[in-house]
């Protein structure tokens, strides 16, 4: 994404990535040593580039990366945010889940807990990162961190709200609602 980033030129096309991750913590350029695992769990931590605090990545989370020249949209960061949340919340109402975006903590939340971690960094008018959506996946790794940098956040996942499908099918309708958005 950061050589990507670096290299494109103003004619460069915008791209979305999606995939999944191994077991993995990732801290953000605000992250603070607060909000580290708490127990030594053998999953490893990765500084990034993104905004944000420390969250878990792992199998069963779709993971959208959003490499767009902003410029050429004319779209600031918080607007891009507001996609993002609006592509989950879309993809939960076809299932009949009720989602919201919080302006004090950006992500998707359902009855309070956090169903979608974003982050994205911007570098010369485009920007990269994204969103991790938690599908069918162990959330028990977030229970040794501060999600996002906030003590005690509850998380969920689309199964436990009784959405059935697989990472990769979940993935390609988030995939398909970020693109309806982008147009």
């Amino acid at each position: 994404m950061q050589e990507y980033t670096a290299a494109r030129g103003e004619d460069g096309a915008d791209e979305l990535w999606l995939t999944e991750h191994p077991p993995v913590y990732t801290l953000g350029l605000a992250g603070r040593d607060a909000h580290l695992p708490r127990v030594a769990n053998g999953i490893p931590i990765v500084k990034t580039d993104r905004g944000g605090q420390i969250t878990y990545h792992g199998p069963g989370q779709v993971v959208l990366y959003l490499l767009l020249d902003l410029r050429r949209r004319g779209a600031g960061v918080r607007a891009v945010v507001r996609m993002m949340e609006r592509a989950v919340i879309d993809l939960l109402d076809e299932h009949g889940i009720t989602a919201e975006g919080r302006v004090d903590a950006p992500g998707v939340y359902v009855n309070g807990a956090k169903i979608a971690a974003l982050g994205l960094r911007v570098r010369n008018g485009c920007c990269y990162h994204g969103l991790a959506f938690n599908v069918d996946m162990d959330l028990s790794p977030f229970r040794a961190i501060d999600p996002c940098g906030y003590p005690g956040l509850a998380v969920t996942q689309a199964r436990d709200l009784g959405i059935a499908g697989a990472p990769a099918t979940l993935g390609e309708d988030l995939l398909k609602h970020m693109l309806r958005i982008l147009r």
